[in-house]
């Protein structure tokens, strides 16, 4: 941490990113985009249904779950937007200030090596000297290493839980050290510190940087399970296909878990709600109306932005062709359909990516949306047999 003060004096302007809340929500090709971080990831099914309404009658219906596990709510006009914001906090409470993110059974995780949820009580409230000071993408992520995974969480910060009393710590993009947890609220302070004095623009991979071409959370392969262990009783996983799904559909899985007596539904990453106690006719249900309950379901192969759909930059109806090719794609594979070269729904390599372009699809092979095409592809020869994947290939 020494050299953080000679960081500060001499680092220029990096780049700034936005993110939308309810409150300030987001331009969007589709009208105005209002995130929502829930507290704790924790809401009973009538929130959820309250929400979804509210969803189909101030925006255009759609409701996402991103890949944090926060609710984004699609389509709201100037109009409706302030009205949303209003009603929806009246229905959950919502997060403000730095983003900490933990696994969603956080102290209720048997198999977890460590219980997070002090340490991010700790470095959350020394976090509040900073407001107003750090970029809204700044994130800590603090993993017990239970059953829920955060690895492909990007973080700023990010503490992994050795044991009981020891925190793997990696700063941006620099080599992970092992640290008791009064030097992991220390060092985390520190960097956060210094990240809100040179200003909103800056990241911790600014100040840490990896080596040439490191790409930490390489793996894209969805990894939540289908069912995990609480404490007392059980989750089971319900995912919306690449991240989003109509709130017709979410009101009738919320009615159905009223039904069934639930109370507890948690917000997970890899967009997936896990319900707690749920049993199987639940979801059996859930899966007939269109939601992902098998880890093996061959959509949990792919990433897909919205596209032209709902986005001013996107060039493809992603979404629409991912859930065409997703039969195509061989366990153990994964595809990335990106409606342009941002590529903001999986921002590291996939085996393979298509991409929307002014001239075509673009096709890459191991590497980014943003990288060179190996060639251009039509959305016919997609679905004429000439498109990726073919013969497993």
């Amino acid at each position: 941490m020494t050299q953080l003060g000679a960081i500060v004096g001499s680092f220029g302007a990096a780049r700034r990113g936005a993110c939308p809340t309810l409150h300030e929500p987001m331009q969007t090709g589709d009208g105005l985009l209002a995130r929502l971080r829930v507290t704790r990831r924790v809401l009973a099914p009538r929130q959820l249904l309250e929400i979804a309404r509210l969803a189909q009658i101030h925006g255009n219906g759609l409701v996402e779950i991103t890949a944090r596990g926060n609710l984004q709510v699609r389509g709201l006009r100037p109009d409706t937007a302030k009205i949303f914001a209003e009603a929806a906090s009246q229905i959950v409470e919502v997060e403000s200030g730095l983003v900490i993110d933990l696994s969603p059974i956080a102290g209720n995780d048997p198999q977890e090596r460590a219980d997070p949820r002090a340490l991010a009580g700790r470095i959350g409230e020394a976090a509040k000297a900073f407001a107003g000071r750090l970029g809204p993408k700044v994130s800590v992520v603090l993993d017990g290493a239970g059953q829920v995974s955060m690895h492909r969480l990007k973080a700023d910060i990010r503490l992994v839980a050795q044991d009981g009393e020891h925190w793997v710590i990696t700063l941006g993009g620099s080599k992970p050290q092992v640290v008791d947890e009064d030097a992991a609220i220390a060092t985390t302070i520190a960097v956060l510190g210094a990240l809100a004095a040179i200003g909103p623009d800056t990241r911790a991979t600014d100040l840490f940087a990896g080596p040439v071409g490191r790409d930490a959370d390489a793996d894209p392969v969805q990894d939540w399970r289908a069912k995990v262990t609480l404490a007392q009783g059980h989750c089971r996983a319900v995912a919306l296909p690449f991240g989003q799904m109509e709130s017709a559909a979410l009101v009738a899985l919320c009615d159905r878990a009223e039904s069934a007596g639930l109370s507890t539904l948690r917000l997970a990453p890899d967009h997936t709600l896990l319900v707690d106690h749920a049993p199987d006719h639940f979801i059996e249900g859930a899966a007939r109306l269109g939601f992902i309950t098998d880890p093996n379901d061959p959509r949990c192969r792919i990433s897909a932005c919205i596209g032209n759909k709902g986005c001013a930059s996107g060039l493809i109806a992603a979404r629409k062709i991912a859930a065409r090719l997703a039969p195509n794609v061989p366990p153990g594979q994964h595809l990335h359909v990106s409606g342009c070269s941002k590529g903001c729904a999986h921002p590291r390599s996939t085996d393979m990516t298509l991409v929307g372009r002014a001239d075509g699809i673009g096709l890459v092979i191991n590497g980014r949306a943003g990288d060179t095409p190996r060639r251009l592809l039509d959305e016919a020869a997609l679905f004429a047999g000439t498109g990726p994947f073919q013969d497993g290939q």
